[in-house]
């Protein structure tokens, strides 16, 4: 009988196993369904009532709080009078552009209809945001912050914060952002913003009336995810009488540093622990304009849930030199021993080893063209088709939209005195899987801020001057932290290292919406030779279609 029960059991036993790894395979990743009313309503953040964007009554919009590897179901219903796209900044949408929400790669959600967007935050943990991305809507609101926890198996290099808190900060003019695009239509350029914005308020030094924004209990540690959602300046953050302990960038974990400050330029985002170890009372935070003539900012309270004071009225100076800046980019380094999804965590380590397959500069300027405004890239600006790029491309009338290649990876070289800007669809090949480096040259006076969709990067070098093939021998070769967003600083260069492994049309844009809308951005389009859904998703059945391709039937699609 004994012999007869071994025997079973041993049978038996591995037959579990193979189940239960069959059940583990066949799982699903879990799902997050959301929900959006977009609306206008009317608000006063800089004192003056004006036209925002409302998402379920809220503005700023509602932080989306997920986990690595979640599907996310969004159902926007556009209840606007115009087209609406939301996209997802630092989302990198493996295999799947289709949902990346620029205009080229989705056809808009028109008013009085809804879209629901599917996408799935893969191999990623991190601090990022998203907003409308058609017709200058971001200046009116429709933004949020979207968090990307790391799995409960995976251990983080540091310990739970008490709670986590989202600072959302940016520059805000009191005009509409209708007002606005028509001052940019008509060839003129916005100025200077009417001031600063933190979570939707500019807050007020000296108002004892003022609630609090976040609370915090005496010697507890809280993690601040802070974004520039702005529209034209980098900002710098600091916290009244504490110090912040950078822990992640961008969906990357760092080396941890302690600052008192930190520059956050355009659509960048960090993440910081603070310790609430000072005398219980209300403390400031503090998010100004960076390399102006004029000085805006924006305030916000903290206050200790013992606390018995308020906040002192003498502000923390911010820095004051673009060279402090970039020594506070080449202190940042990447946490090589920390534990977080990434597509490809070995590979990953050792980016300074690959050979670099193309080299591609770009050149940003400003010019007119019949008159009226424009920002180009390497001598072209770029405008939108009706055609999405990615659905021209797909249903094979590219030709018929767009031509590729209308610039070339090195600037003419006589970018910097000739007046000639050619207008129209920007799009470059890129050869699925290869290793590139990008430089981005800055030829103008201001900071310049990059962001690249689809991918995250590793940059390894800021300097002034002129980028030279010897300048790679100064490159961080080691410990770049991988990252979406770039800045630019003036007369000067950045260089940026990242493989086009994920097949799609993807945008890179200045992130300045007056410079992004008037031209500055391009499209690269990586396509994968296999044709496979290894690679790449088939073009949703749901997607919507316009243009050209509205009332053609979808091609057939990838089956492997």
């Amino acid at each position: 009988m004994g012999n007869k029960t071994m025997i079973v059991s041993s049978i038996l036993i591995p037959l579990l196993i193979i189940s239960m790894v069959v059940m583990v395979a066949k799982a699903e990743d879990p799902y997050l369904f959301f929900t959006w009313n977009v609306t206008y309503g009317t608000l006063s953040p800089l004192g003056v009532p004006q036209q925002v964007i409302l998402i379920n009554g809220e503005f700023p919009g509602p932080n989306m709080n997920t986990t690595t590897n979640n599907n996310i179901i969004v159902n926007v219903f556009n209840n606007l009078d115009e087209p609406l796209l939301f996209t997802w900044s630092g989302i990198q949408q493996r295999k799947n552009s289709w949902k990346d929400g620029t205009p080229g790669t989705m056809c808009p959600i028109l008013p009085g209809t809804n879209f629901t967007y599917r996408f799935q935050v893969k191999d990623q943990i991190g601090s990022f945001y998203y907003y409308p991305t058609l017709g200058f809507q971001k200046a009116a609101g429709g933004f949020g912050g979207l968090r990307v926890n790391s799995r409960l198996l995976i251990p983080v290099p540091f310990a739970d914060p008490e709670d986590d808190y989202t600072v959302l900060i940016g520059d805000w003019y009191s005009m509409g952002h209708i007002a606005l695009r028509k001052e940019l239509d008509s060839g003129k350029s916005l100025g200077k913003p009417n001031g600063v914005l933190m979570n939707g308020k500019q807050g007020k030094v000296g108002d004892e009336q003022e609630e609090p924004l976040f609370l915090m209990k005496p010697d507890k540690t809280y993690r601040y995810r802070i974004c520039n959602v702005g529209l034209k300046n980098s900002l710098n953050f600091r916290i009244q009488g504490h110090n912040m302990k950078l822990v992640e960038m961008e969906g990357s974990h760092t080396q941890q540093a302690t600052y008192t400050s930190l520059d956050i330029h355009l659509g960048q985002c960090y993440s910081v622990l603070v310790t609430a170890d000072q005398e219980p009372k209300d403390y400031y935070m503090v998010a100004s304009t960076r390399f102006t003539k004029y000085h805006l900012q924006a305030t916000g309270k903290i206050r200790y849930t013992n606390g018995k004071g308020p906040a002192s009225n003498v502000l923390p100076d911010p820095p004051v030199s673009w060279a402090w800046s970039l020594n506070q980019f080449r202190s940042f380094r990447w946490n090589l021993t920390a534990s977080a999804a990434r597509p490809n965590p070995q590979g990953s380590f050792h980016y300074g080893s690959i050979n670099i397959t193309r080299t591609i500069k770009l050149a940003n300027t400003v010019g007119t063209v019949d008159g009226k405004l424009r920002y180009a890239v390497n001598g072209a600006s770029h405008v939108d088709p009706e055609t999405p790029l990615k659905l021209a491309e797909y249903y094979g009338v590219a030709d018929k939209v767009f031509k590729y290649n209308t610039i070339g990876d090195e600037p003419p070289a006589d970018i910097d005195t000739s007046d000639k800007i050619t207008v129209g669809p920007i799009v470059i090949n890129a050869t699925f899987r290869d290793f590139v480096e990008v430089i981005f040259e800055n030829h103008e006076k201001g900071v310049q801020s990059w962001h690249v969709n689809g991918y995250s990067f590793f940059p390894v070098a800021i300097e002034v001057g002129t980028w030279t093939p010897e300048k790679r021998k100064n490159y961080n070769l080691l410990d770049a932290v991988s990252r979406y967003n770039i800045q630019v600083y003036p007369k000067s260069w950045a260089a940026i290292l990242l493989t086009f492994d994920n097949a799609g049309m993807w945008n890179i844009r200045s992130e300045s919406l007056e410079r992004s809308y008037l031209g500055q951005q391009l499209y690269v389009s990586v396509l994968s030779p296999a044709h496979s859904l290894r690679d790449e998703y088939n073009m949703p059945e749901y997607a919507l279609a316009c243009g050209i391709v509205k009332d053609m039937p979808q091609p057939p699609p990838f089956n492997t």
